[in-house]
């Protein structure tokens, strides 16, 4: 069935919780979402989305698919997808993405910037229409 894969259920999604006043540091593999409530030092995840909570504090390197901040994260942030930094969130650092919503409230402090290369998904169609 075509598309399945992406209308997984989000419950079925592979989900590490680090739970408020829990730290975390090391690498963690395998997690498709990824949820700081406390705080995390990684120097690289790679996972589909990633939600830092309010209080929450990512620091390292990471590359997601989507990222919602309403904590901080202190380091390198690549989002293939959407970005949204929420009232409370604070970026320090890094970061690329291709899609960006910050709340009123919310900070970037250090370098961003926009991907504007077309997504793996796109890039058939791309071709195709060039040809």
């Amino acid at each position: 069935m075509p598309g399945a894969q992406a209308a997984k259920k989000e419950s079925d999604r592979r989900t590490l919780v680090v739970g408020r006043g829990i730290s975390v540091q090391g690498t963690i593999q395998d997690a498709e979402r990824l949820v700081v409530e406390g705080t995390v030092e990684s120097s690289l995840i790679n996972a589909s989305e990633l939600q830092i909570a309010q209080g929450g504090v990512f620091k390292g390197e990471v590359e997601v698919e989507d990222a919602e901040l309403a904590g901080t994260i202190d380091g390198t942030l690549t989002v293939r997808g959407s970005l949204t930094i929420r009232a409370t969130g604070r970026l320090l650092g890094k970061a690329k993405c291709r899609r960006l919503k910050v709340e009123d409230g919310g900070q970037i402090t250090g370098q961003l910037e926009m991907i504007t290369t077309p997504a793996a998904s796109d890039a058939p169609a791309a071709q195709s229409a060039a040809e």
